[in-house]
């Protein structure tokens, strides 16, 4: 049997228009599925995240419900890992939860330990945030040069660099850039071209 290019045509919007007929009147009958038939029993919000570990950028799905983490696994979407793992992207669940449970070993304050000291003592947030922007200021005003040696204008910090990060998306990097650069930062790197 030899069906021509219009014959063809013919009989795909015939079945087309059959199976829209039907869905429209057999959700009303109960005959076709429906997602108000199957409600899903549990919701679970997936998001995309990247490894955290090298400078590959290698893409995961992360599948969370609430604040509890339920799988993390490779996505297949991703130009670069195309779904794949290596054992230290296989455990990034373990950043989080261990067995279902958040994981004990995970730091949740901040922790200090004074110069020469020995013993770690709990600190806030707070306390945590006002060290490092005054030591910042303190370190960048030490260090200030206005001008240089053949008396150009210069502005810049030599005591304070930046190394930063492969998790670190596009808008990241301009932000972080864009304030290292206002504190007069020369020396901004990344790790991937170390």
């Amino acid at each position: 049997m030899e069906v021509s290019r219009r014959d063809f045509l013919k009989m795909a919007g015939a079945g087309v228009s059959g199976i829209v007929i039907f869905h429209a009147v057999g959700s009303k009958r109960g005959l076709a599925a429906s997602p108000e038939a199957f409600p899903l029993k549990k919701r679970i919000g997936e998001k995309t995240t990247i490894c955290p570990y090298d400078a590959t950028g290698c893409g995961f799905i992360v599948a969370a419900e609430g604040d509890q983490v339920i799988n993390i696994e490779g996505d297949p979407d991703h130009p670069i890992n195309r779904g794949g793992a290596c054992a230290k992207g296989a455990s990034l669940s373990q950043l989080h939860t261990v067995d279902g449970e958040i994981n004990p070993r995970r730091l949740t304050k901040v922790l200090y330990r004074s110069p020469g000291g020995s013993e770690w003592e709990t600190k806030s947030w707070d306390w945590a945030i006002e060290q490092i922007a005054s030591r910042i200021k303190e370190t960048r005003d030490t260090n200030w040069t206005s001008k240089d040696n053949a008396g150009y204008v210069v502005n810049r910090t030599d005591g304070i660099a930046s190394v930063g990060g492969a998790a670190l998306d596009n808008e990241e990097c301009y932000l972080l850039v864009k304030a290292l650069r206002a504190l007069g930062l020369v020396y901004v790197e990344h790790q991937a071209r170390i």
